[in-house]
């Protein structure tokens, strides 16, 4: 059973990641100030580093909502196709990501946006919640290339969200070299019908 302190340090920590929620989707992570954050959550600046080791925590802690969301959303769109083809279940996947990244840009930004020290500091439920997304994905890549093994497999499946976030970063940032974002549902669907 938690101790009133530790369901003070929850409640404060749940506070100081909705916040930054709202500020992460409101001006990107990028402008995220712990004075704000505290002005927001009702608490001293200080309390903000007793609750989290420091700002990139609670991006962190905001970036697995916005997993686990991504994910949701990713699951829904396939799971009135589960008898298409592979590739179609691979576009309509394709299809919600560039529709979550389009509705939630700054949040979807800031999955990618965190910077690291290393691998090593990447704590076990982000993994995992990559690892959602990316299960997604696994199924269809199986059945596509049943010949291959495991980590052929897993690499293919990190190619492909590779390929589909290069498409959707690019023509949703409108840059020189990405398509026009109109053109990006096209683009994503001839790369990846090439698959079969």
């Amino acid at each position: 059973m938690a101790t009133a302190r530790e369901e003070r340090k929850a409640q404060l920590q749940e506070k100081l990641v909705l916040a930054a929620e709202t500020r992460i989707a409101a001006a990107g992570a990028g402008s995220l100030r712990a004075r704000d954050l505290a002005a927001d959550a009702g608490c001293a600046v200080g309390a903000i580093y007793n609750a989290f080791d420091d700002l990139n925590a609670i991006v962190m802690a905001v970036n697995g909502r916005t997993f686990r969301r991504l994910g949701a959303q990713v699951e829904a769109a396939v799971a009135g196709a589960q008898d298409a083809p592979p590739v179609d279940r691979l576009i309509v996947m394709s299809e919600a990501y560039l529709d979550f990244a389009s509705d939630n840009s700054r949040l979807w930004r800031a999955l990618f946006d965190l910077e690291l020290p290393d691998d090593a500091n990447v704590p076990e439920w982000y993994r995992a919640a990559l690892a959602q997304l990316f299960s997604h994905i696994a199924g269809p890549v199986a059945e596509l290339f049943p010949e291959q093994g495991a980590e052929d497999q897993a690499l293919t499946v990190r190619a492909l969200f590779s390929s589909v976030h290069g498409i959707v970063l690019l023509g949703l940032e409108n840059r020189i070299s990405g398509v026009p974002p109109a053109e990006i549902r096209r683009m994503i669907a001839l790369v990846l019908s090439h698959l079969s």
